[in-house]
């Protein structure tokens, strides 16, 4: 066992040397979706949206107000739940075709996050309502019945030994 304990140290001291290869290997990380600087000129904006795979005239990138977003394009907000079941996805089970862009927020729109662009079926303000009508009626009904008893005692309580004091907190005579 302890041999192969020392067989692993090697390997770990080359990931603490270089973390890109943990980072790389763990979280997926891919050097295409790295963005670049923002761009300045027509030109640069016309390679950024093909970099991409976006028509120039699609492509506007994220506002330069040190994010580090760069010149990654600005996506319209669409949860991945709201796509196509029925199309024919490269990538049926993400609902994403081959080369497709990645959202800047990917992990905020997958399928088993919050739909963001889901429609509800009342508005919110009746959906608030109706929260605190239940919050309120429940504490309301709580306040007025507090001191109402459901059972009346039919009979006085009854001890053994009339008169023993059976538990006090008062010290003893």
């Amino acid at each position: 066992m302890s041999t192969l304990i020392k067989t692993l140290k090697p390997p770990n001291s080359w990931l603490k040397a270089n973390p890109i290869l943990f980072a790389a290997v763990r979280n997926h990380w891919n050097k295409d979706y790295k963005p670049g600087p923002y761009p300045q000129t027509e030109e640069q904006r016309r390679a950024a949206a093909e970099k991409y795979g976006l028509h120039p005239s699609e492509y506007e990138p994220y506002a330069d107000d040190g994010t580090g977003n760069g010149d990654y394009p600005k996506l319209p907000m669409q949860s991945i739940e709201s796509r196509d079941p029925f199309y024919p996805w490269d990538n049926p089970e993400l609902k994403r075709n081959f080369g497709e862009t990645f959202h800047a927020d990917y992990d905020l729109l997958r399928e088993d996050r919050y739909d963001v662009s889901a429609k509800l079926r009342r508005p919110l303000w009746f959906l608030w309502a109706q929260f605190l009508g239940v919050m309120f009626g429940t504490f309301g009904i709580y306040y007025l019945l507090e001191n109402v008893k459901m059972f009346h005692a039919a009979v006085p309580r009854q001890y053994p030994k009339d008169g023993k004091v059976h538990y006090t907190f008062e010290p003893a005579e």
